[in-house]
């Protein structure tokens, strides 16, 4: 993984010790909160309904167990003892003091990690598939690219006040695991009739207000034009992203006002004025980069392992984890093990201290150190031998971290909602935890087969609601809290959003709904089909009858 240079850890250092100073003036009222809002906002501090929350960016989802244990220690020092991981692969926590914020920004600078934009008009945290560098069906480790990324648009002089957020994502497989179509821009790895690996440009994603399904600008593109690329679509969007509308600045609304084609040939023309400059990609750049991204010292190992076949067949409560959780990995020998942070009645996305410090533990025990975030908010042990599966099996079980729902109902991505959120208008997590206990029954579970669902406290859909198999947005209707419903919506490579299904249930409704949903989808699947593949067999009617049957 990437270690900081003499510049980071310079860069890092100063930040910290320029926010230690504004702070101080904020709390001897030197500045005033309006004053002091867009300085902290730069570092990533929220002031949300309770208490301040820090966003800490963790790039392309991967980090050492060195720094989960400092994450550990931060919750444990400063917080409540929990931090909550994001559909952004970052950590939030949510009950931070003003004058503490310094000191945790030194602490996160000591293990190679900050809060550098993770929120304001710039450049987010570049996000990318957990299974980077290890997924079987990989072209080229995306993390590669996302942090060349990183080190273009961190403090990018011309985009460091954008009209607005602006989000990016990478995959380097044909199966999209980092919801590429949901963002600002979303690149993916594919070969051209040549054979030579680049990227399919998408640009104008993004969900929130006014859901969009990203836009192919550029069918492939060569890996040493990324940069430049990327400048001319950033360029086109710093000139004409409207700024006297924080609802239609973001660049989805400008590429549906003037059309994916014109856009694209727009930037093209911005393209060709800076293609072949200083922000071409060396090979040798590339090279040094993917240097960071080495493979660890991986044992030869046979492609079975008799003793975890033999742990499967005589164990099944493993069986049932290794079903759901375990991954294909591209060595011989070796499995990707998925970590859920949804247990039955649980706040998803959320780790306590001792759980992140267990994993820390285990990804050095089991692994090379090393410990992925997911954005449907799961941590990810890349590197584990299948003869090493059935004992860090055991080992998950005792933290509480063995629940066996990758990929099912009950792995539910919610934002934190009104319980925390001053821009939400419902609570997400009540909901979620009703609806994962409503189906806590892995057998069930498992007969469902994959399905997707996603809760939001509000329109700004940071649970990604609109791409939810089922999804479930919070509504204010004078004062009493309402979740509509969506159906049919999809992250990945076949990117839709969903259908609403017709007027909101009340939270006592919404979990008895959403059985309904499945018991609908049961009765109207044909064998071996998943829920998105009935839903678009038999459309959007039969579950409306269903719903709505009794009112």
């Amino acid at each position: 993984m990437y270690r900081y240079d003499e510049f980071d850890h310079g860069f890092v250092r100063q930040r910290v010790a320029q926010f230690r100073g504004q702070v101080a003036r904020r709390l001897d009222g030197a500045l005033t909160e309006d004053e002091f809002k867009p300085l902290r906002l730069m570092n990533g501090l929220y002031l949300q309904l309770h208490a301040y929350m820090l966003r800490v960016a963790i790039p392309y989802g991967t980090l050492s167990a060195r720094q989960m244990r400092r994450l550990a220690d931060i919750a444990r020092r400063y917080d409540k003892g929990f931090g909550h991981f994001t559909t952004r692969q970052n950590i939030q926590y949510n009950w931070i003091r003003l004058e503490d914020a310094p000191d945790i920004l030194a602490d996160l600078a000591d293990v190679e990690m900050h809060a550098i934009q993770t929120s304001g008009n710039c450049i987010r945290n570049v996000t990318a598939d957990q299974f980077a560098g290890v997924a079987a069906d990989e072209i080229e480790d995306p993390r590669v690219y996302a942090e060349i990324i990183r080190q273009w648009s961190t403090l990018h002089p011309e985009f460091s006040f954008l009209p607005r957020k602006f989000k990016i994502a990478i995959t380097g497989a044909p199966r999209d695991r980092a919801a590429v179509r949901a963002h600002d821009i979303g690149l993916r790895m594919h070969w051209n009739a040549d054979g030579e690996a680049g990227f399919e440009i998408m640009v104008g994603g993004g969900l929130g207000r006014t859901p969009v399904i990203g836009k192919t600008i550029r069918a492939f593109l060569p890996k040493q034009d990324l940069l430049s690329y990327l400048e001319a679509i950033l360029r086109v969007y710093n000139q004409l992203g409207r700024r006297d509308n924080i609802h239609k600045a973001r660049i989805k609304i400008l590429v549906n006002q003037v059309g994916a084609e014109t856009f694209a040939d727009m930037v093209e023309a911005e393209w060709r004025e800076i293609r072949g400059g200083a922000l071409d990609l060396p090979a040798d750049e590339i090279a040094r980069i993917e240097s960071y991204f080495a493979p660890p010292d991986y044992e030869r190992l046979d492609a079975a392992s008799p003793a975890f076949e033999a742990q499967r067949r005589s164990d099944p409560a493993f069986a049932q984890w290794v079903r759901s959780n375990v991954v294909a990995h591209k060595r011989p020998g070796y499995a990707i093990a998925n970590i859920s942070l949804k247990p039955a009645g649980g706040v998803p996305g959320d780790a306590s201290a001792e759980q992140m410090e267990v994993v820390a533990d285990l990804a050095e025990r089991y692994g090379f150190g090393e410990i992925r975030v997911a954005h449907e908010q799961n941590l990810v042990l890349p590197d584990v031998r299948l003869s090493d599966l059935h004992a860090l099996w055991q080992e998950l079980r005792t933290a509480g971290l063995a629940t066996a729902n990758i990929g099912l109902l009950t792995d539910i991505i919610a934002c934190p909602g009104l319980d925390y959120c001053n821009l939400a208008n419902a609570r997400s997590i009540p909901i979620a935890q009703r609806i994962g206990q409503r189906f806590d029954d892995l057998a069930r579970l498992h007969d469902i087969g994959r399905l997707t669902l996603n809760i939001s406290g509000c329109i700004n859909a940071c649970a990604h609601h609109h791409v939810g198999n089922i999804g479930i947005l919070g509504v204010n209707k004078k004062g009493v809290e309402y979740y509509q419903v969506t159906l049919g919506g999809n992250a990945d490579e076949n990117a839709a959003l969903g259908d609403l299904v017709g007027p909101a249930f009340s939270g006592e409704e919404i979990a008895d709904a959403v059985e309904t949903i499945v018991d609908t989808y049961l009765e109207q699947r044909d064998r071996g089909e998943q829920f998105l593949d009935t839903y678009r067999r038999v459309g959007l009617q039969p579950f409306k009858e269903k719903l709505y049957a009794a009112h």
